[in-house]
């Protein structure tokens, strides 16, 4: 492989690592120069071959003890030494531990490395908060479709061009609704900010009631083999307003959904739910749509 792909390989994988990080979620990469200081490394060991004005070679040992007439020689002097002295001219390599990096950002395969760096990251960033994002799974509201730890993909570009489904999962900012509630019912007294994840099950102009268990949209019951368990609560009839969805909680009996707070803002949403990515077992779309 020459360098130029060398290069170009290592552009993909720091623009993957980077991905990865911001789908999967808060993880911290190290990153270390791609080249490191061969100059340093060399002058380093040029110090061992040859440290003092008798030439003796420090990788024979004898040589230290003795020289060509048999007497004993002093202890070599220790400047110059790895490890040891002042740290000499700043190309001793573990003297000075910063020279060798120092010398890579002036380098110009460094400050090619640091182009490729930000880059990659500029377009992770921009991927993340533009086109796709992840999710945790805190709760049981949407069991069985979700469990608890599923880590999922958010879609946020469709949103912008086509309108909402019946049946589509959808993440969303709280609208005021819920935090009304939330403060009527139990008290709150700061706004909820953590994203929420539910199904649409009605959209603008449909009528939606629930009775003995069952969904009906429009008069029609409504097959839902993804719920949990029949409804055990009576809603409806109402007619979902125009911008809005009405959006339920797979696990009926345990969410707090729309049948409690009412209608869900188009605005609101922030994307739809498109794939479980983590964990591996878990990996699909089956039942989102």
């Amino acid at each position: 492989m020459n360098q130029k792909s060398a290069r170009q390989s290592s552009t993909c994988l720091v623009f993957c690592l980077l991905l990865a990080g911001c789908i999967t979620g808060p993880q911290t990469f190290a990153f270390s120069p791609l080249h490191s200081n061969h100059r340093a490394v060399k002058a380093a060991f040029s110090n061992l071959e040859q440290f003092s004005p008798n030439q003796l070679v420090w990788r024979n040992p004898s040589a230290l003890c003795q020289s060509s007439d048999g007497n004993e020689q002093p202890d070599p002097p220790s400047e110059g030494l790895i490890g040891e002295g002042s740290g000499g001219d700043g190309n001793n390599f573990f003297g000075n531990p910063f020279g060798w990096l120092k010398e890579w950002f002036d380098s110009d395969e460094g400050q090619d490395d640091i182009k490729t760096y930000f880059i990659s990251l500029f377009i992770a960033l921009a991927v993340r908060f533009t086109i796709i994002e992840p999710r945790f799974i805190p709760s049981l509201s949407m069991y069985p479709t979700f469990e608890v730890g599923d880590q999922l993909a958010v879609e946020k570009v469709t949103k912008r061009i086509k309108p909402f489904y019946r049946n589509e999962v959808v993440v969303f900012k709280p609208p005021q609704a819920f935090n009304d509630f939330l403060s009527r019912e139990y008290g709150a007294t700061q706004e909820a900010r953590e994203a929420l994840i539910k199904r649409v099950v009605a959209i603008a102009g449909d009528t939606v009631e629930v009775k003995g268990g069952k969904l009906y949209i429009n008069g029609d019951v409504q097959d839902e083999p993804y719920t949990a368990e029949d409804a055990a609560y009576q809603f409806g009839p109402v007619s979902v307003p125009s911008g809005c969805v009405l959006v339920l909680g797979d696990n009926r009996n345990h969410s707090l959904d729309g049948h409690l707070w009412g209608f869900l803002p188009e605005e609101n949403v922030i994307g739809r739910a498109v794939f479980v990515y983590w964990p591996p077992w878990r990996v699909g779309n089956g039942g989102m749509f």
